[in-house]
This record gives structure tokens, sequence and C-alpha cells, in this order.
């Protein structure tokens, strides 16, 4: 699980859906290459996700599914930008809440 991530959670899904459902491995190593933003980010959080339940679970990781991946939106930050005439124009910085789900099995 991963708050507070400064990233909109609509790109955050388009990246996760490509790899919902993966093995592990194959969802580590796509996300590797892909180019956005947040497939970095995603694969640190899958990465934790898999030692965690390696470590506290005892599962085994080449075993491992990428069953969800949960994205919600956090609190978003709203910016102003000068405009024409003493106007101001409102930028909403939007961050994420992101929430990985590995079960066992194929």
């Amino acid at each position: 699980m991963a708050r507070y991530l400064r990233v909109s959670p609509r790109k955050v899904r388009r990246v996760g859906d490509v790899v919902k459902g993966k093995p592990v491995e194959q969802g580590l190593e796509m996300l590797r290459f892909m180019p956005q933003k947040p497939a970095a980010i995603l694969r640190k959080i899958v990465q934790s996700a898999a030692s965690n339940a390696q470590e506290h679970k005892g599962l085994d990781v080449d075993l491992l599914v990428i069953r969800n991946i949960i994205v919600e939106q956090g609190p978003t930050l709203k910016r102003f930008r000068p405009r024409a005439q003493g106007r101001a124009a409102r930028i909403l910085k939007r961050t994420s809440h992101i929430t990985v789900v590995l079960t066992e099995g194929l």
C-alpha cells in the first residue's frame, strides 16, 4: 500500500490494468519497461508487496499473482496560476492511494 502519491489516479489505473492478473515476475518485467511515471511507482509497490508476502506470510514469490490493484483518489492540492487581467486559474494537483493485492497460485 502507498498513500498520498503525487500522481493522478486516472493515470495509475491505466498502467495498473495492464499488469492486473499477471504473475508477479511478469508484471514487474512489464512495469520495468513502461515509459509512464506511474509504472515506476507501481513497480516499487508490487516489489514491496511480494517481499512482505515472502517475509511475513512465508509465501513463494514464484507462485504469487497480482490479484488486484486498487487506486483511490487522495486529497487534492489546490494551486493558482495567474491569468490575464488580474484573474487566477485553479490548478488541481491530484494524489493517489494505491493498494496492491497478491494471491498465491495461478
